[in-house]
């Protein structure tokens, strides 16, 4: 109190002092404001009044976007017409301010320096001198005025400095309330923005908005001749994007909410060294969503995306703003894209900061079919914005609804557990070959690949065919498709599915491209850096080669392509024009999302053990491809790869764990490449091709999904081939053998005949142009589809034994007595014809057919023996 009283008393001299000196030079009492600085102007000091030279938020409510908050990863509340799958970044600590500030003073962003909070002060006090004129002396009335002036002022001072310390104190329980209260982190970048950022970020904006804080940084401000202190100002009609904070300490403007038909939201302003980018304002009619404000350059969150406006075409979502942090950062989430006849795209989250940050998540895409009838594919979500070294990817957003696509009712296989099942529930194993083209026109029908190839491979027991896609192929120019290339390659899988045959999609790349020496992306989506580009060969040239490993980088960083789409983003649409052409078609049993996707950069600590690369950048690289699929077609399979070549391989072969996390879909396959290194490892192929194949089956048990070996072989080592068989058979999987030829294969450590069952498919599949030694192997008998669940299954010495049960895979019962079970028997094994025994049924096809069919008796297990015609079984 005696510091307090004694504060008073100076107040009081200086105000009479100042008084007796503006009387005395005839200067007018009234009040005055402060001029302003370049690019700023000035506070208000009233308790009661917002910053009137502050340029007006000219939001209404219907325009403004629904404040979304995040309690450490956990949904918030969202109004129903919402579609966001999980907050926008970080709107916790965004509206921390409005939640702490003295309730007598309204919310505002300082948009000036103050030359002297004190003058105007100073001049309310002396107005009751007004009336004196020259050197009069001042009269009683005037001097009692002043004095109650003075009071008044100090006391309205006082209330200032009270509510702002108690609007602070608020904050600080506030903060740390978040502190000790909520579930876990899921990230490391979580733990710091709840424990250190939320809570200095809190009391940070809760100073700014008190008029005591304006006051002290106006000061502040004025002596640093810039502005160091406080919010930027939101955006206007005149001046949509929203002003940058001060650059040590405050929260970027938020973008302008567009009220004009074809013009864009304003975007937010960038937050100092400390603090949140603006929010970027929504579209007008038919227009996008700004492009959210950069996060601090010490620590910050990345500003949301403004949502696109309804329209004809939806507008698109703005793009969550970067978390440029050094220390920590979040990036902003991507908004909504609008709806329409043709709904907008998601806007991408925004980029987290490179050591603790989490990406922002992506934007829904708008609904389609309002108001008129779709012309497009639905709009895609925005990706989830790149986490950093020690946080997460942000999620995708989900794909537009309301655009109905033919033929997307169904497929003839599915996954029911570890199982590939049809639609009677049975178990099916697929064996089969690769046919891969990838030389222009990347069409395997150039090569010779027809109708009788077909019949070869039904003959021998093949049912599935793993079918090259090249992108160059689909989209040579940016957003470009060429549904000729796509029709022709539906006439093969026609053909093979007229011969029994099912077909599985690889969208193949080797090299990421033909601008190195490979196949697979188009070059107009191929970023080199001006590397040097110089080919090592396959495989050195992953390894080796700068250019081909920032092209790699640039892709799982989503770079901007031509398509003005992230790299990303472009290989996703490309998907979904590919799943729509062949959504529906029952003979495509699955979507191979991409060959042996490679690190880039990141490809050695990827193979020392970093997780980094497969569950922050392929697992979410994945997520978002698939939603992509799933905007067209929500039934057929997605089958995915772990990072190679060799990069997941040798980590596998050591017994580490697979390096990929688990993607968000009920109908996943895992797929995998056992290969044991040539010849000069011959001799550890057996140790190798188990464990590939025990790695890919732990993974696929642990998420309770199938593993398929869709790649092994490329030689004609008996050795190789038969411990990789053994392999996949002692885990039950089904296989596709590399290859069927090795014509047009220009990425091949091995040689085009000897990776070859057919040599040459432009001539009949007979005599000499048959590896004959491969057929032997690859044509053993197996079981196709299984009316009950495999528990066993081998071929060695002339004599397949096979077991199951009669359970169903999905657990809801047992097939009845009768249900058949067919095997495959092709008569390159049985040239002299097979005899069979059997327990727990009878053999029901005629002697000597080239698929065994067994009916179960009604008995839990059934046990099935083949051997040659007369050939004693050999002991098991």
């Amino acid at each position: 109190m005696q510091q307090l009283s004694a504060w008073m008393g100076a107040g009081l001299v200086t105000a009479g002092v100042s008084a007796a000196m503006l009387a005395g030079a005839g200067v007018a009492a009234a009040d005055t404001s402060t001029g302003s600085d370049t690019g700023t102007s000035s506070a208000s000091t009233s308790e009661s009044k917002t910053d009137e030279s502050k340029p007006a938020d000219t939001k209404t409510p219907a325009d403004t976007k629904t404040p979304k908050t995040e309690t450490d990863g956990q949904d918030s509340p969202k109004p129903p017409t919402t579609h966001r799958k999980k907050k926008k970044a970080d709107a916790q600590t965004r509206a921390s301010s409005a939640t702490t500030a003295e309730p007598a003073t309204p919310s505002v962003r300082a948009t000036s320096v103050p030359k002297e909070p004190s003058t105007p002060a100073i001049s309310a006090y002396a107005a009751p001198l007004a009336a004196a004129s020259g050197n009069a002396v001042p009269r009683v009335p005037a001097v009692v005025g002043l004095v109650q002036s003075v009071v008044t002022g100090v006391a309205r001072q006082v209330r200032v400095i009270v509510n702002g310390v108690s609007a602070v104190t608020v904050a600080v329980v506030r903060a740390a309330q978040t502190v000790v209260t909520g579930p876990p982190p899921k990230s490391s970048a979580e733990a710091f923005r709840r424990f250190v950022y939320a809570p200095v970020h809190t009391v940070a904006e809760a100073w700014i908005d008190t008029e005591l804080g304006r006051q002290v940084n106006g000061v502040i401000n004025r002596a640093a001749g810039s502005y160091v202190i406080g919010d930027g100002a939101d955006g206007t009609a005149a001046h949509p994007d929203g002003g940058a904070a001060g650059w040590l300490l405050g929260d970027g403007g938020k973008g302008w909410n567009s009220t004009e038909a074809g013009v864009a939201g304003g975007a937010g302003g960038k937050a100092g060294l400390l603090g949140n980018g603006g929010e970027g304002g929504n579209g007008g009619t038919a227009a996008a969503g700004g492009r959210g404000g950069a996060g601090g350059l010490l620590m910050g969150i990345g500003g949301d995306g403004g949502d696109g406006g309804a329209g004809q075409v939806g507008g698109a979502g703005g793009f969550g703003g970067d978390a440029t942090g050094l220390v920590f950062g979040i990036g902003g989430a991507g908004g909504d894209g609008g709806a329409g006849p043709d709904g907008g795209r998601g806007g991408n989250g925004g980029d987290g900061a490179r050591l603790l940050g989490n990406g922002g998540d992506g934007g829904d895409a708008g609904k389609s079919g309002v108001g008129g009838t779709a012309t497009t594919l639905p709009a895609l979500g925005g990706a989830g914005g790149n986490g950093g070294l020690l946080g997460t990817h942000g999620d995708v957003g989900h794909f537009g609804t309301g655009t109905v696509i033919p033929g997307s009712s169904g497929t003839g296989l599915s996954t029911t557990g570890t199982w590939i099942t049809n639609s009677d529930g049975q178990v099916v194993i697929l064996h089969g070959v690769n046919e891969v083209y990838k030389i222009a026109p990347y069409d395997p029908a150039a090569s010779g690949f027809s109708e009788d190839d077909a019949e070869f491979l039904a003959a021998n027991g093949f049912n599935v065919v793993r079918l090259g896609v090249i992108w160059a192929a689909v989209e040579p120019e940016p957003g470009v498709y060429d549904t000729a290339y796509l029709a022709s390659l539906e006439q093969t899988v026609q053909m093979l599915a007229d011969h029994g045959i099912y077909t599985l999609l690889d969208m193949h790349q080797d090299l990421y491209g033909g601008t190195f020496a490979g196949e697979g992306a188009p070059e107009w989506a191929t970023q080199t850096g001006g590397l040097p580009n110089q080919n090592f060969g396959f495989p050195g040239s992953y390894y080796l080669n700068p250019a081909m490993n920032y092209a790699w980088t640039r892709f799982w960083n989503n770079a901007e392509s031509p398509t003005g789409l992230g790299l990303q983003d472009a290989y996703a649409q490309m998907w979904e024009n590919v799943a729509s052409h062949f959504s529906g078609n029952p003979a495509v049993i699955g979507y191979d999302v991409m060959n042996e996707p490679f690190p880039g950069f990141s490809w050695l600590p990827t193979l020392l053990g970093s997780p980094h690369f497969g569950y922050q950048q392929l697992t979410p690289f994945y997520n978002q491809v698939i939603a992509a699929i799933r905007a067209v077609d929500p039934t057929t399979a997605v089958y995915i790869e772990p990072a190679n070549p060799a990069v997941s391989e040798i980590l596998d072969i050591l017994g580490f764990p697979t390096m990929l996390g688990t993607v968000d879909d009920p109908n996943v396959v895992l797929a995998f490449h056992d290969y044991c290194g040539g010849p000069s490892l011959s001799a550890l192929c057996g140790y190798i091709a188990k464990a590939l194949a025990r790695g890919a089956h732990d993974y696929a048990e642990h998420r309770d999904i199938p593993a398929f070996m869709n790649e092994f072989g490329a030689t004609s080592a008996s050795g190789d081939l038969t411990a990789q068989l053994r392999a996949a058979d002692r885990y039950l999987m089904s296989w596709a053998v590399w290859a069927y030829t090795g014509k047009g294969d220009i990425t091949t450590s091995g040689t085009h005949d000897d990776e070859a069952l057919v040599y040459d498919p432009a001539l009949p599949p007979t005599g000499d142009n048959v590896n004959t030694g491969n057929l032997k192997l690859l044509s053993a008998p197996y079981p196709q589809a299984v009316s009950g669940t495999p528990t066993s299954w081998s071929y060695r010495d002339g004599t397949f034994r096979f077991s199951y049960s009669t359970a169903k895979a999905d657990g809801s019962g047992s097939f009845p007595a009768g249900a058949q079970t067919t095997i495959s028997v092709p008569a390159v094994q049985f040239p002299d014809g097979y005899q069979v025994s059997v327990t727990g049924g009878q053999v029901v096809s005629a002697p000597g057919a080239a698929q065994l069919v067994i009916a179960a008796d009604g008995a839990g297990a059934v046990s099935v023996v083949v051997t040659g015609a007369g050939v004693t079984p050999a002991s098991a």
